[in-house]
């Protein structure tokens, strides 16, 4: 049972087991003081460290793929972005049933389950990356099940947008997001490193080394965090969010900003090794890329809590598209110093709309719906909607990659692509949330979050 005073949080007892927490109003000044923010900073924190190892288990292949072919697995490259293809797919698929999943078992119980399935794909790339003769299907497989952590992003942010009043969910969603984000970053940081103790090249370590912190989030989510009685973006919810055209338009927009961040991610190693052969061995400072884009996604809320979302997400497209030209200068040009410097700033710039487009959504909808609590449930709906519309969005920025480097052997035509499609990006912002237009009234909703 629950450790929270039953007098000061009302944790629910009735036909429920668990740590279930019946009243819970964060808007409240005085119960925020007193008893809020201490049990939301708690769960916050669990939350993290839980989504930080999903996404690091995510993206494992993206950083093992580059020493597949030391170990005596020559895939070809159309094979290897496969490889990045797939967990970014499952990833995607899996985001909406894991909301849903918030509300059935609770957001404790869920966290807990889906932390330790972690385990699964562990063990897997453990027994492929070390096993002789290991067939293509099995690798395929494996990167299937590391799509277990990519779906973890969901539940955990629509679970905590419920313990945060609406004035600081920009920066505690920034937080959650951004912990998880670093995953990429510290997955990409630690494999090279951990794949040399020893003698020779274990490969095996880079899924093994997390094994003992997956049971240890798994532990703590379970003895330590909580549920809320009123999280839940029920199916009605959904079926209203699903109607509002503003769900899809975000969706667009998340795909531009997480899409870019998680699709850039996951190629970013092999892009290095791939376009400046001679650069391989800067093949270590790829998760530079991921890290900067991680910590940069809090500082996307906090912006946005003050500037407005729309206008943040506008400048943040604008300079996606610079950036894309200055990697299209720099491969044409032949130059590495200017390849990596402008990825970092696409890095830097997905990090910064990765907030400013999730801190839009709650905005939005309190604005669209008059009833407190539905445009609450409605929002936590499309969190997870956009959630998976953006992790596709990783699918798609891998696939044209693979389909530009197969056909011409550069990524100059995927390049431009991107850049296309950050400028509808910048005209779909503008047009929605920023003309004077844009619901119905003058532009002062940008002071509002949106």
């Amino acid at each position: 049972m629950s450790t929270v005073r039953a007098d000061r949080v009302a944790v629910a007892r009735s036909g429920r087991g668990g740590r279930w927490i019946d009243r819970w109003e964060p808007e409240d000044p005085e119960f925020w003081a007193r008893d809020g923010r201490r049990v939301a900073r708690k769960n916050l924190v669990f939350s993290i460290l839980a989504e930080n190892l999903g996404f690091t288990v995510w993206s494992l292949m993206s950083i093992v793929v580059v020493s597949l072919g030391q170990v005596g697995f020559a895939f070809s490259v159309g094979q290897t972005f496969w490889l990045l293809i797939v967990p970014n797919l499952v990833g995607a698929v899996l985001r909406v049933p894991y909301t849903f999943a918030v509300p059935r078992f609770g957001g404790r119980a869920w966290t807990a389950f889906s932390a330790g399935m972690l385990l699964i794909p562990c063990a897997m790339l453990a027994h492929a990356v070390s096993t002789p003769g290991t067939p293509y299907w099995f690798f395929l497989l494996t990167a299937a099940t590391t799509g277990f952590g990519g779906g973890n992003f969901s539940s955990s942010m629509a679970n905590i947008s419920f313990f945060y009043p609406e004035g600081r969910k920009g920066l505690a969603l920034g937080l959650n997001a951004a912990g998880g984000n670093l995953g990429v970053a510290m997955v990409q940081l630690v494999v090279p490193i951990v794949i040399t103790w020893g003698t020779g090249l274990n490969l095996a370590y880079a899924a093994l080394v997390w094994m003992p912190f997956v049971v240890v989030s798994t532990a703590c989510a379970w003895l330590f965090m909580d549920s809320l009685t009123e999280a839940k973006p029920d199916g009605t919810s959904y079926r209203l969010a699903l109607t509002n055209r503003h769900t899809w338009v975000m969706s667009l927009l998340y795909i531009g900003t997480f899409g870019s961040f998680i699709g850039f991610s996951f190629a970013f190693p092999s892009l290095i090794k791939i376009s400046f052969v001679e650069q391989k061995g800067f093949v270590a400072l790829a998760f530079l890329g991921a890290l900067i884009g991680s910590v940069t996604r809090p500082l996307g809320g906090w912006l946005a809590d003050r500037l407005g979302g729309a206008r943040v997400t506008v400048g943040v497209f604008t300079g996606l598209a610079l950036g894309c030209v200055g990697v299209l200068v720099s491969v044409e040009a032949g130059s590495f110093p200017l390849f990596f410097g402008s990825f970092i700033a696409l890095f830097v710039l997905t990090g910064l709309g990765n907030g400013s487009t999730y801190r839009m959504i709650p905005a939005i909808f309190a604005t669209q719906v008059a009833d407190t609590a539905s445009a609450k449930r409605q929002a936590a709906a499309v969190v997870g909607i956009a959630g998976a519309v953006g992790a596709f969005g990783g699918v798609l920025v891998n696939l044209v990659l693979k389909f530009s480097l197969e056909g011409g052997q550069t990524i100059a035509p995927a390049l431009t692509a991107f850049l296309g499609f950050y400028a509808l990006c910048v005209v779909t912002t503008w047009w929605f949330y920023l003309r004077r237009a844009s619901f119905g009234r003058a532009p002062s909703l940008a002071h509002a979050g949106i």
